[in-house]
């Protein structure tokens, strides 16, 4: 593994090591056992989207390795003025250790990787959300025991989280169905890649997604950049598209739920589920920090 760019990538044994690797570091930090196993390396974080959990959780793991982090904003670069990728790409490869990107077009982070020759970390992009995904299967793992023959079902849009959830849960022998509106489908790569395989099936009825879950995972109507589609979508997926007791009530007695944050409470999910789960979501978001300092290790220690 050189680069985090998208799950389609990672073979099941590397998705394998790096959730095991983030359990290790997870004992660690709550041990308080030093782990500066990135001492003296610099990763910079270009943010063209901004974030909450994805800019602190990567800041706090490097500090936590022992390295260093840089905040970019895309507004500060020159490459937001018109440098070419390819040009930021092979400059940033001689000041640092790594680079995470959150933006917009997959493209843009795959061109960092084919012109730079530095570690190139995927922390969103319109088309997957890698990180986030490798945080879920940790949770899961962590309450479930496995992950391998579990049911995980997707309530809600067709967006970078469905599409790494598909991918993910596949990879690692989860049977995955997903409920979406017709027009709001997984993106075509992820449904030609799950096409073949017996154990997806995609659907337009939630109730029929969440039948024998052990895990029901959802996702904001509307992801940034598409603020401006908020009515549209409002009236593609209210009324139907949520994590309510009326889902809960078909999927397993103790099935989990799973939120990448940040949640409209009352849209995609019912604010009792939520606050119902609240533990199982917050372990979540904590897991991206362990998840991502795996993730650093095995592409920046050397």
């Amino acid at each position: 593994m050189r680069h985090l760019l998208k799950l389609l990538d990672l073979s099941p044994e590397e998705i394998v090591e790096i959730l095991d690797l983030a359990d290790k570091l997870k004992y660690q930090k709550a041990h308080n056992i030093p782990h500066p196993r990135l001492a003296g390396k610099s990763l910079g974080l270009v943010f063209a989207k901004s974030s909450t959990r994805t800019r602190i959780s990567f800041e706090t793991g490097i500090f936590q390795l022992g390295g260093q982090a840089l905040f970019l904003s895309a507004n500060d670069l020159q490459i937001n003025r018109g440098e070419p990728v390819e040009d930021t790409a092979r400059v940033l490869s001689r000041y640092l250790d790594g680079i995470m990107i959150r933006t917009f077009a997959q493209e843009e982070v795959e061109a960092l990787a084919t012109h730079g020759d530095i570690p190139i970390i995927n922390g969103l992009t319109d088309f997957c959300h890698p990180c986030q995904v490798l945080a879920d299967l940790m949770t899961i793992r962590e309450h479930k025991g496995l992950l391998s023959g579990l049911k995980m079902a997707y309530i809600g849009d067709g967006n970078n989280m469905a599409n790494s959830l598909i991918v993910g849960g596949l990879k690692m022998g989860m049977t995955v169905a997903a409920a979406c509106p017709k027009g709001y489908e997984p993106w075509q790569q992820v449904l030609d890649y799950a096409a073949e395989n017996p154990a997806f099936s995609l659907t337009t009825e939630p109730l029929e997604a969440a039948v024998d879950a052990d895990i029901l995972v959802t996702d904001v109507w509307a992801s940034m950049g598409q603020e401006h589609e908020k009515v549209q979508r409002e009236q593609a997926f209210a009324g139907k598209y949520q994590i309510n007791e009326a889902l809960l009530r078909v999927a397993k007695s103790d099935a989990m739920v799973q939120h990448c944050l940040p949640a409209h409470k009352g849209e995609e999910i019912a604010r009792d589920v939520f606050e119902a789960h609240a533990a199982e979501i917050f372990d979540e978001a904590e897991n991206r920090l362990h998840a991502q300092k795996a993730v650093m290790v095995l592409l920046m220690e050397q």
